[in-house]
């Protein structure tokens, strides 16, 4: 099948050039089923996973929609996480390039009100936001929505999951009627349709083959008992010697007891779970992004809106209760045409969630022995760099060039030692190889 052109769909020649200067050349299935149905003004719920080009598919339709001469919100993203609006902000002001002084606000708890206020009373074109904090804002009158023209709910399953359907109600009634809407999800439960029933005007359905390639995807199975279940991920690591692993749990205890025992291992790990602070959150994921934690430790909540690129493996340390999330998982891994490790811990009673697994796949589930005990006690799992927090940042006016000078020239570092490098407000980070750290 050819590869479909973004020069074929009705978009200004500016904003083809700077698709051009981003690298964006064909599109991705998602962007060639939604595109063309959301810039003709269709209100769509397509399903479709972190990594497959969504947001490039919702944010070009609704930039087309911007009258940047005014200064009203006209376009409203709504988002489940802090990592997530962040994310989608970025794509969005890249993929903005080509238009004049477009304005993009991202509004989430755990960042400070008063500059978020202050940004608002200046006024914004396209505005990204967790519901809580936007309701928060609607609360306060600082957010008026009334000249909307695009409303985008983006892993919308999720927001569901995490309890926000009260404020996402709330939030649509403030929007106008005759708006164009966007439903993303990754899975499409009865909860979504209902929502979709209640404030979408005869939606378009985009339901893509949610599959990957067995060729780009290592799968494995393991039966486990339940007491072995933790130990069994160890002798997987050792036997594996991952990079950078993401492993699921169902629950933020067992997320907990995973990381205990991996670290009593010298397995260094971090958990992501729901109980974290922002504070906390941001610093695992931090660490994560800059190959400085081994194994990260997650439930499916707490690890949405995380897209990190190269995933060595994924480990299933629980069989998750939906299909559709279990190849939603494995498919953070093998991206860009990569190689990915899927490894599947099972006991006998989640026997009936692999079948349905089977069943989505379209293959049968082929069961392997665990890795035998080491002899002797394995080189501990370190990942490649440590990140190192620097107490000065954008508001001292550091930038990410002077951090690399001060290390390649006063330091004297190879810049191939040098990793990422996030400046903060107050604090920066860098990444620095853990033979030099």
């Amino acid at each position: 099948m050819n590869p479909q052109l973004f020069s074929t769909l009705p978009l200004s020649p500016a904003t083809l050039a700077n698709l051009d200067r981003l690298g964006y050349a064909a599109m991705t299935p998602i962007q060639a089923a939604a595109l063309p149905l959301a810039l003709a003004g269709k209100d769509l719920i397509a399903q479709a996973a972190t990594g497959s080009g969504k947001t490039a598919a919702f944010a070009l339709a609704l930039l087309q929609r911007i009258e940047a001469s005014r200064f009203d919100v006209q376009a409203l993203v709504l988002c489940p996480t802090r990592e997530l609006a962040d994310q989608v902000s970025q794509e969005i002001r890249r993929l903005a390039r080509a238009e004049d002084n477009i304005k993009i606000l991202t509004l989430c708890g755990g960042s400070p009100i008063r500059p978020q206020l202050d940004s608002l009373a200046h006024g914004a074109h396209i505005v990204v936001g967790t519901p809580g904090r936007l309701m928060d804002h609607l609360e306060r009158d600082s957010l008026n929505l009334a000249q909307l023209s695009t409303l985008v709910l983006d892993e919308a399953d999720r927001m569901l999951d995490m309890g926000f359907i009260d404020d996402i109600r709330a939030v649509v009634k403030r929007c106008p009627k005759d708006r164009l809407t966007l439903l993303f999800s990754a899975t499409y439960p009865d909860d979504i349709a209902a929502l979709a029933q209640q404030f979408m005007r005869t939606p378009q359905r985009i339901e893509l083959n949610a599959q990957h390639s067995a060729s780009t995807i290592e799968q494995h199975w393991f039966e486990v008992n339940e007491a072995d279940r933790l130990h069994a991920v160890t002798l997987l690591l050792w036997h594996h010697r991952p990079s950078r692993t993401l492993a699921f749990c169902n629950t933020r205890q067992q997320c907990r007891d995973l990381v205990e025992v991996l670290k009593a291992h010298d397995i260094e790990a971090l958990a992501l779970h729901g109980e974290l602070e922002q504070r906390e959150r941001d610093q695992v994921l931090l660490q994560f992004a800059n190959h400085s934690i081994s194994v990260l430790v997650a439930t499916d909540v707490a690890a949405r809106g995380l897209d990190v690129a190269d995933m060595d493996a994924v480990i299933n340390v629980d069989v998750c209760h939906e299909p559709e999330v279990h190849v939603h998982r494995i498919g953070r891994t093998g991206r860009a045409g990569a190689q990915g490790l899927a490894l599947n811990l099972v006991s006998m009673e989640e026997m009936g969630r692999v079948g349905r697994i089977e069943l989505l796949q379209g293959r049968e589930t082929v069961f392997e022995a665990l890795p035998a005990e080491p002899d002797g006690r394995p080189e501990p799992l370190r990942p490649p760099m440590i990140t190192l927090q620097i107490l000065g940042g954008r508001k001292d006016k550091i930038r990410p060039g002077d951090i690399l000078g001060a290390l390649t020239g006063d330091v004297g570092l190879d810049a191939k030692l040098v990793g990422k490098i996030n400046v903060g407000d107050y604090t920066a980070h860098v990444a620095i190889a853990r033979s030099h750290a």
